[in-house]
């Protein structure tokens, strides 16, 4: 918990900070390269990073299977705590280019979000697995709280300082890991040639398996609805409300003090009274209707709606990796919490993308798109809901 809620301070930091330094300050080299618009650059930017944590899930958190958690994750936070530092570099050097690769590389390294959620479910059944992953998300949601609020504030000190901090947290997260976590037995997989483990361990590797896919495509069509609310809201806010990155903040604390308290109290009981299934079909689809009524609420609505939409997303975030890790854990742990998170990153990459485009017409549409696309994944598992219900029962006998 103490790593998940390190390291995602580190990741949110900047979040509140893009938006604001690439439309409302000043015009430098980094946020009008070669002429762009710097919304396009900001969306450029936005998805750069998961593209380098869809990369680095798809065989970071697979390959802890085999060399061991603990070793993993201190080779990829210190790799983050390099990508920070040649981010902070890069804004002061004014140079997209080297932002953009520096982004890259410190996704690529914080591809190892899902290793805790693996140790977490490991622990079953010494602690319950729905609420050991809960507890997990739960910190994990306050660091989506921290992260955002500490970003907001700092940044009247420059957007290069928020970049070092965010290092300096992944720094703290290294020491923990280095400390306090076991060392874990590594698998046969560490007398194997590098290459070939990294070839023959990955995520993707999971989606051979008929029984998955269902909850893959609910799971691409619901992440990418919510990479389009996650990435532009702060765009919408600075559009509607000429918001700087402290009202951005305030949004995201009504967001995740919800999150929080849902996560960290409610999930696992859910969960044990109506099954996953049937509390991520509910929670789907009351988000769908949310993310649609979200953009046309007034400034003082929208804060009681960020936090409804939040309890929501607690709840159905929370049903989807204690689903794939009873039912699917038994492929390797790492492997699926790593097919998940790649899965979360590559929508964020596609909708961050188009999404860059689309906010130049109007943020609103980015936002009603993703309220769409949330349905359509509530669609995709209800057509499939009876093969899930026997997956359970088989599960079961």
């Amino acid at each position: 918990m103490l790593v998940s809620l390190l390291g995602t301070i580190g990741i949110a930091l900047p979040y509140p900070v893009l938006a604001p330094y690439f439309i409302d300050y000043p015009a430098n080299e980094l946020t009008h390269f070669m002429g762009f618009h710097p919304k396009v650059l900001l969306g450029i930017s936005l998805a750069i990073y998961p593209l380098g944590l869809l990369i680095g899930s798809i065989y970071i958190d697979a390959l802890s299977d085999g060399f061991g958690r603990k070793k993993v994750l201190l080779i990829t936070l210190c790799g983050s705590v390099v990508g920070y530092g040649l981010t902070a570099w890069a804004v002061y050097a004014e140079s997209f280019v080297y932002f953009i690769l520096a982004r890259f590389l410190t996704g690529l390294c914080e591809g190892n979000i899902s290793i805790a959620r693996a140790i977490a479910a490991e622990l079953h059944p010494a602690i319950d697995r729905t609420k050991a992953l809960s507890m997990v998300y739960a910190a994990t949601y306050t660091g989506w709280l921290l992260g955002p609020v500490i970003g907001g504030f700092l940044m009247v000190y420059g957007v290069a300082e928020v970049f070092l901090i965010a290092g300096l947290g992944m720094l703290l997260a290294t020491i923990l890991v280095l400390v306090l976590i076991a060392k874990d037995r590594a698998e046969d997989i560490d007398d194997m040639p590098l290459w070939q483990a990294i070839r023959q361990n990955n995520s993707l590797t999971l989606l051979k398996h008929v029984d998955i896919r269902p909850i893959f495509w609910f799971y691409f069509l619901y992440s990418m609805g919510l990479n389009a609310f996650y990435d532009f809201y702060p765009v919408w806010f600075v559009d509607y409300y000429q918001a700087d990155g402290r009202i951005i903040s305030l949004a995201t604390v009504c967001l995740t003090v919800v999150m929080i308290i849902v996560s960290s109290t409610l999930v696992a009981r859910i969960q044990a009274k109506f099954g996953e299934i049937k509390s991520i079909l509910t929670g789907g689809l009351v988000l769908s209707v949310l993310l649609f009524i979200q953009p046309f609420g007034s400034y003082q609505q929208t804060f009681v709606i960020f936090a409804i939409i939040g309890g929501t997303i607690a709840m159905t975030n929370g049903m989807i990796p204690s689903y794939l890790s009873h039912y699917f854990g038994h492929l390797g742990q790492g492997k699926v919490m790593g097919l998940q998170t790649s899965t979360f990153c590559i929508t964020n990459v596609i909708i961050a993308t188009v999404g860059g485009f689309i906010s130049i017409l109007d943020s609103r549409w980015i936002l009603l798109l993703g309220a769409l696309l949330v349905f359509l994944s509530v669609l995709s598992l209800w057509r499939n809901r009876e093969s899930q219900f026997q997956l359970m029962q088989q599960k079961q006998l």
